[in-house]
């Protein structure tokens, strides 16, 4: 046993995680070079390792939750993976360019997968498990959730910042009676997206959200703002401010972070979202200061650990004969580990998902919470 390992072995024991163990969260080494990438590359290396089949794991999911309850990632930290951290804060990595460029790389993967993967109505979010026993109920209570949450009524237009597939302005047309236009800078999901929301009174551009200049009943922004960046945050809120009616509502859902970050994990960075950042509850609160009154603010992170769940189940079940012909083995185990590390991530409560409901003038009499 070599200095490496014995470092490593010492360091996955405080998160009560073994070499060659006999539970699923222990991690069986396949190339005993491990050890020392381990230590040189941190969490890049350890994602990349997973890719590269020098480690497996069976229970993924848990064994990072270990390991993030344990710290670890922060007593590993090599000193080139500062760069995208100084980078952040010299930089506005979500400025239009970047933007145009970072979310169609992760969004444009396919309609295949995402198909594959997510509820019939291809909502790419937190669901709601409250009440719910499966994926496709969990999305249907979350768009209901937000739907009620924003008082819909019949003949209000709504407008949908980052709308993906256009799941909540279907939902929020076929049952609740409104119209809605969605952005997004994703040309497969405008594509798809068109589709599925044919004959309703529901229209998809492939748009920046900046470029924003009409007034709507109600905002709403179901996981967008975890691509809009720091440098942007304020001019978020200011574009949503001027697109709403003064006695609308603005529903904000989005994964936050419980501590400030000038960089996300660099693997996700890497190899998944690039340019992607976590929001803190103070940067949301100081942006909307002078624009928008907080009337609500809701978390049910623990719900998405379960949604990563049921999206990994499926991705797996439907990759023989579906997804597999449209993808390598080295991206199902890229896939595999996006999934399973984020909802490890969620179990140990190291991100949250919030939905926050705000105001222009106040909610006369007072906003009523709705869970």
């Amino acid at each position: 046993m070599n200095n490496a390992e014995t470092v490593v072995r010492d360091l996955l024991s405080h998160a009560d995680v073994m070499i060659d163990g006999a539970r699923a969260w222990d991690v069986r080494v396949h190339d005993r070079r491990l050890f020392e990438r381990l230590l040189r590359e941190g969490v890049l290396g350890m994602g990349e390792s997973y890719v590269d089949e020098w480690w497996d794991c069976d229970d993924l999911a848990e064994c990072i939750r270990r390991i993030l309850c344990a710290d670890l990632e922060h007593v590993v930290r090599p000193w080139r993976l500062l760069l995208p951290v100084l980078l952040a804060q010299l930089t506005n990595l979500q400025s239009r360019g970047r933007a145009a460029k970072d979310v169609p790389s992760h969004y444009d993967r396919g309609n295949v997968l995402f198909r594959a993967m997510l509820d019939t109505r291809m909502t790419y979010s937190c669901g709601y498990w409250k009440e719910a026993d499966d994926l496709d109920a969990a999305q249907e209570a979350k768009l209901d959730l937000v739907c009620r949450k924003l008082g819909l009524r019949r003949g209000q237009r709504v407008l949908d910042i980052g709308c993906g597939w256009g799941s909540f302005m279907k939902f929020a047309a076929e049952r609740y009676g409104v119209s809605a236009v969605g952005v997004t800078l994703s040309e497969e999901q405008t594509e798809l997206g068109r589709e599925l929301c044919a004959g309703l009174p529901v229209e998809i551009r492939l748009q920046d959200y900046r470029d924003l200049d009409e007034r709507f009943d109600h905002v709403v922004s179901i996981g967008m703002f975890e691509h809009v960046g720091p440098s942007n945050y304020r001019t978020f809120m200011q574009i949503a401010e001027r697109c709403l009616e003064n006695d609308g509502l603005l529903l904000l859902h989005t994964i936050g972070s419980n501590t400030r970050k000038n960089a996300t994990d660099p693997w996700t960075d890497k190899y998944i979202f690039p340019g992607g950042r976590l929001p803190v509850a103070e940067q949301i609160i100081e942006t909307a200061k002078g624009l928008f009154i907080m009337e609500d603010w809701h978390n049910f992170g623990v719900d998405y650990a379960r949604t990563l769940d049921a999206w990994h189940e499926k991705f797996v079940r439907n990759w023989d004969g579906q997804l597999s012909e449209h993808y390598d083995h080295r991206f199902f185990r890229m896939w595999k580990y996006f999934l399973q590390s984020c909802s490890g991530s969620f179990r140990a409560r190291r991100n949250q998902l919030w939905q926050i409901v705000f105001s222009k003038r106040g909610v006369p009499g007072g906003y009523i919470s709705v869970r």
